[in-house]
């Protein structure tokens, strides 16, 4: 994994592609995302009130203020969480932080999961409000298109948000491989070098003493016999 930094991120000053940046599953899923969280949100905002001859406004859903005001809630919060995960995704090869970027991945889990949850909720609920939905309740029927609208893109949101949680989840689990950490990852400082080791293969130096015996000397003669003198 040559070039590939902690949870699955590049290495830290690794430069961006933004054609490869763009052509990436996840930025596909973050980017459909916000497009239907845009879509759902607009729709009840522009067409999911109507006026039943008074100067007061209801809901297309049952009249059911709470099924456009949650309808609205998920679709504008899913915006924004969208443009700032989109953020977060082209920035976290610069987190130098190990930590910081656990952190950022189990954010994401976290709130795309939830999402999911929430959009869920959100297609069984207009779907419910829609159904109990009589003719009389929508004159010429009015708003109709936006409430499907608003339902099927909520369905369709599951699908997305679904998909980036199991994304960050992948990303997590890469991020628990440890072989993937360096120092430079660890505590931003130049890697260290290992004591030296005196096993076979442990370290390419090894110094070595060799004790020289003092050479012998041709000078010295052997010691000569005298002949007593009686």
């Amino acid at each position: 994994m040559d070039g590939v930094g902690s949870f699955g991120a590049g290495r830290v000053g690794s430069t961006i592609d933004p054609i490869t940046f763009a052509k990436q599953p996840q930025t596909i899923l973050r980017v459909l995302s916000w497009i239907f969280s845009l879509v759902v949100f607009a729709s009840i905002v522009n067409e999911g009130y109507v006026n039943m001859g008074s100067e007061r406004l209801h809901c297309v859903f049952n009249k059911n203020a709470d099924a456009c005001n949650y309808g609205v809630f998920v679709g504008l919060v899913g915006l924004l969480a969208c443009s700032f995960f989109f953020l977060l995704d082209y920035k976290f090869s610069s987190i130098s932080s190990v930590k910081d970027r656990k952190k950022a991945v189990m954010l994401e889990i976290g709130f795309s999961g939830f999402w999911a949850f929430l959009y869920f909720v959100s297609f069984c609920f207009l779907a419910n409000q829609w159904s109990r939905t009589t003719a009389d309740e929508l004159p010429l029927n009015q708003g109709a298109d936006a409430a499907r609208a608003a339902i099927a893109f909520s369905f369709f949101s599951i699908i997305t948000w679904a998909g980036l949680t199991v994304r960050a989840v992948q990303k997590y689990l890469l991020g628990t491989d440890m072989t993937l950490f360096t120092t430079e990852h660890m505590d931003g400082g130049a890697p260290t070098q290992p004591y030296p080791s005196n096993s076979p293969g442990g370290g390419p130096t090894e110094t070595t003493e060799t004790y020289q015996s003092p050479p012998f000397t041709e000078n010295n003669a052997a010691p000569t016999y005298q002949v007593p003198i009686y």
